[in-house]
């Protein structure tokens, strides 16, 4: 993986955790639609992309659990992605923040 798609991976790891951590739904939807489907698609990881684009665009959901769940279904993705690029410590900590 070149050198900066890697740091734009561990970026979104850094945020994703925070805006899970703080359950800030806008953030992570902001997150999953734009910035991690965004990086997916430019990565050729085509699951977490379809992960973060159904999150918003195919299936909105309106209870807050059920969100929470689907955007820890994008953040498992994005935790077999760190351990794929070499990043535990990422991964690590994604897994910490889903687990919560």
């Amino acid at each position: 993986m070149p050198e900066s798609m890697r740091r734009g991976l561990e970026d979104l790891v850094g945020d994703m955790v925070h805006a899970r951590r703080n359950a800030d739904l806008g953030r992570l939807a902001l997150l999953c639609y734009c910035e991690v489907r965004h990086w997916a698609r430019l990565a050729g990881e085509q699951r977490l992309a379809e992960l973060s684009y159904v999150l918003i665009a195919q299936q909105p959901v309106s209870e807050r659990k059920e969100f929470l769940r689907r955007v820890d279904d994008v953040i498992a993705e994005l935790e077999d992605v760190c351990e794929r690029a070499g990043i535990k410590e990422g991964s690590k900590s994604l897994q910490i923040v889903r687990l919560q």
